[in-house]
């Protein structure tokens, strides 16, 4: 596994799975959602607050590859990295599978900000990446 600056572990759910057994697809956008909602908790934010100042982070673009199928009691670890590119923050996700640490799934996540109804050029994002260093 290569190295990240947040990582989460948590376990699929009978419910998440499809008639093959197997974690849905849908369900990993889920996993990763939740995981940069954590990451912006960890943070000291949350989405709850932004929006109650005026400020709204929209996903604009999602690519996932997936590798392995998690199953139903499997333990995963959802991890990330994040960089700036232009106005987009861009997530880098991985999955894991925790027993064995086989990547389950890859993806890039784009995202964006909106401040008053208005797409901005990121300062918000600069002031959270200040945050981890």
């Amino acid at each position: 596994m290569k190295d990240y600056i947040f990582k989460l572990t948590d376990k699929v759910r009978d419910y998440e799975c499809d008639l093959q057994g197997v974690v849905n697809n849908s369900n990993y956008q889920h996993y990763m959602e939740h995981t940069r909602h954590e990451f912006l908790e960890s943070l000291g934010e949350n989405f709850g607050r932004m929006h109650a100042n005026g400020v709204d982070g929209f996903v604009s673009r999602v690519e996932i590859r997936y590798k392995v199928s998690l199953r139903s009691g499997d333990r995963y670890i959802s991890c990330l990295n994040v960089y700036k590119k232009g106005v987009k923050l861009v997530f880098e996700q991985d999955i894991y599978r925790a027993s064995d640490e086989v990547l389950a799934v890859c993806g890039i996540v784009e995202s964006v900000v909106v401040e008053n109804g208005k797409l901005t050029r990121g300062e918000y994002f600069d002031t959270l990446l200040k945050k981890l260093q």
